[in-house]
């Protein structure tokens, strides 16, 4: 039997897509071998105790700058000996020395259909537009906020009920469905970032990645 390559999740608050990659350990290729929170208050902490995962907390407040506060979370990751880093609503921007210690190992899932609307607020800015389709992107993390190469997107409708808090909760429900499949790709090495293009099983995706259908009742 082979051994599972390890994943460190990074997260700031509650950790739904924590619980998602904990849920769907078991069906993927990936153990978590370890969370770090820049949070002590954060709820996702309380999953991962629950769960048996250890974890670690390194307020960014504690730290001069960006570069010693990239080391301290590098410092976590090393020891719990994760082969890939997963950003799970990690509110932080990781600097470039953290960038290129792990190149090609790091994710992020975004809930916009990128390159649109990176950033924050995005369900607001897509009612504020008027859009009729709404979705979520998982991306390799490079220098650009929200702005690697991507892998795979989901799209739902935008309904003309949807409030804001409505939307959140349908692209929630995207997201818990796709990102431990895409982590789970990346850990049994099905996707390998050359340059800035994403290969999927030795083809080269385009810049859009793949278009994963949304699940039933999102």
């Amino acid at each position: 039997m082979s051994i599972k390559k390890t994943i460190a999740v990074l997260i700031s608050g509650n950790g739904s897509n924590l619980q998602a990659l904990i849920d769907q350990a078991g069906e993927q290729a990936y153990r978590i071998s370890g969370v770090v929170c820049n949070r002590h208050s954060a709820f996702g902490l309380q999953r991962a105790a629950r769960a048996g995962i250890p974890s670690a907390i390194i307020e960014h407040g504690a730290f001069p700058d960006r570069a010693a506060f990239d080391a301290a979370l590098l410092g976590a990751i090393d020891r719990f000996q994760a082969d890939f880093i997963v950003l799970a609503g990690f509110m932080r921007i990781l600097g470039p020395a953290f960038i290129r210690a792990r190149p090609g190992a790091i994710l992020n899932i975004h809930p916009s259909l990128l390159p649109k609307y990176p950033g924050m607020h995005t369900h607001r800015r897509v009612l504020a537009a008027g859009d009729n389709e709404h979705g979520v992107s998982i991306h390799f993390v490079n220098e650009e906020l929200d702005g690697g190469p991507i892998i795979a997107r989901s799209r739902i409708a935008v309904e003309r009920e949807d409030s804001e808090e409505n939307l959140a909760g349908r692209i929630h429900r995207l997201e818990h469905h796709l990102y431990p499949k895409v982590v789970g790709w990346l850990v049994a090495g099905r996707l390998e970032l050359r340059g800035d293009a994403v290969y999927f099983d030795s083809v080269e995706l385009p810049a859009t990645g793949i278009e994963h259908p949304a699940p039933a009742g999102a």
